[in-house]
């Protein structure tokens, strides 16, 4: 009996082994999705790094991550990753579950909305992001869940207003019914807002809320905010809605 403990031990052990010494870049080829693009690919599934890699179109460099053969056995692969996209820094922890859902968890990063401009489509999109994320959970690529929050400093966005940067912007990210909420408010922005984003799980969006000029906000600006209608103790309400 107890040789036969051994053996198994010892195959354990040695499957423990080659796992952890397995070629990332074999991994790669064999299940890489099409949306995900690496190059440069040097170590092991388990502890690796890439020159350069894309992510739905994002690109990033010096991507590296480590993790551990035995999170499979909790049925899930936890991933500690940093990477740095243009303009910035990304770092955190990801898992996937057997299910197919995504859990990102303890991020923080900062990154160019120039680089995502064409994937949300918006032409001239320029600022920076800084993320900060206690829990992002993603199921058939749609967000589901999440805590955290996002501040947009020197935001351009030529869709709302093509002359100037129009400040500073923070969103703070919460769970809440069969969606994801999103509290909006200015921080040093040529606007004062106060906004509610909902991410329906159907993936429909709704941004509604109320924007009002600042002492600093440009006549140009404040001519386009007329155009919301009636203001009600000088603020204007809005609403967006659509789907993604």
């Amino acid at each position: 009996m107890a040789r036969r403990w051994i053996i198994i031990a010892g195959s354990l052990a040695f499957l423990l082994g080659v796992l952890v010494l397995f070629p990332a870049r074999v991994v790669y080829h064999w299940i890489a999705p099409a949306e995900v693009a690496l190059a440069g690919i040097e170590g092991t599934l388990w502890r690796g790094r890439a020159n350069h890699a894309e992510f739905g179109g994002i690109y990033l460099r010096d991507l590296s991550w480590t993790t551990s053969p035995l999170a499979l056995f909790a049925g899930k692969a936890s991933i500690d990753f940093e990477a740095t996209p243009v303009s910035g820094f990304l770092e955190g922890q990801v898992s996937v579950g057997l299910g197919g859902t995504v859990a990102i968890k303890n991020a923080s990063g900062s990154i160019a909305l120039s680089a995502l401009a064409d994937i949300i489509n918006m032409p001239n999109l320029d600022g920076t992001a800084t993320l900060r994320l206690d829990q992002l959970d993603i199921k058939d690529g749609w967000p589901v869940a999440a805590s955290g929050t996002l501040e947009v400093a020197n935001l351009l966005a030529p869709n709302v207003y093509s002359r100037a940067a129009i400040g500073g912007y923070r969103a703070e990210f919460f769970t809440q019914g069969d969606g994801l909420m999103a509290q909006v408010v200015d921080t040093d922005g040529v606007i004062d807002i106060a906004a509610t984003l909902l991410l329906k799980s159907d993936r429909t969006f709704d941004f509604s809320g109320l924007v009002a000029p600042k002492a600093e906000t440009a006549e140009a600006l404040r001519n386009q905010m007329r155009f919301l209608g009636t203001p009600e103790d000088g603020k204007y309400p809005f609403k967006l809605e659509g789907s993604l």
